[in-house]
C-alpha cells in the first residue's frame, strides 16, 4: 500500500512542479503582451489566451500538490487545537464525505463535456486564438483525478494515524 501512496505523492509532486513552471511562463508572457501592446501597439490573441491556459493549468494541476503539502484551505475552527487522533478523524471524514465524492462528481459530470470538445477538437472562438480548447477542458478531468488520488492517499494515511495513534508525515 505504501508503494501506491508514494506513487500518488510523486505524481502530484510532478504536477506541482509543472504548475510552478506555469507561473514563470505566465509572468513572462504577460509582460511580453503588455510590452508589445503599449510600446509597439501590437497584440496577439494567442498570447493572451496562453496566459489564461497557464492560469487554469496552475490552479487545476496544483490542487493535489497543495493537499499533499497540507497547505490547502481548511476551516480549522477545531482542527488547529485538536489532538492528533481527532485531526486524523476529521481528515478521514472530510476526505471520504466531502473531498472524494466531489472529485467523483466533477469527473463524472465533466466527462461528456470534455468528450464533446475532443470529438470536434474544439479550438478558440476567435480566429487567431489557440486551437486547443479541448486540452483546456481536459485539465478539468486531470484536476479531479489528481486531487481525488491525493485525497484517497490523504484519507488512508489519516485512517492509519487514527488506528495506530501515530502522527502522520
Amino acid at each position: 500500500m505504501a508503494r501506491y501512496l508514494d506513487w500518488i505523492d510523486r505524481l502530484n509532486r510532478a504536477a506541482g512542479r509543472l504548475a510552478g513552471w506555469f507561473i514563470l511562463a505566465m509572468v513572462l508572457i504577460q509582460v511580453l503582451v503588455v510590452l508589445l501592446r503599449y510600446v509597439f501597439n501590437i497584440g496577439y490573441l494567442w498570447m493572451q489566451e496562453s496566459v489564461l491556459y497557464l492560469h487554469v493549468g496552475l490552479a487545476l494541476f496544483a490542487a493535489g500538490f497543495t493537499l499533499l503539502n497540507n497547505v490547502h484551505v481548511r476551516v480549522d475552527v477545531f482542527y488547529q487545537t485538536a489532538a492528533p487522533r481527532l485531526k486524523a478523524l476529521i481528515d478521514v471524514i472530510g476526505s471520504l464525505v466531502f473531498l472524494l465524492p466531489l472529485c467523483v462528481v466533477i469527473f463524472w459530470k465533466s466527462l461528456p463535456f470534455v468528450a464533446a470538445s475532443w470529438s470536434v477538437l474544439e479550438g478558440s472562438a476567435q480566429p487567431s486564438g489557440l486551437p486547443a480548447v479541448f486540452l483546456l477542458k481536459t485539465s478539468i478531468l486531470c484536476f479531479a483525478l489528481l486531487l481525488g488520488l491525493q485525497g484517497l492517499a490523504f484519507a488512508i494515511r489519516a485512517f492509519d494515524a487514527l488506528v495506530t495513534g501515530e502522527t502522520r508525515q
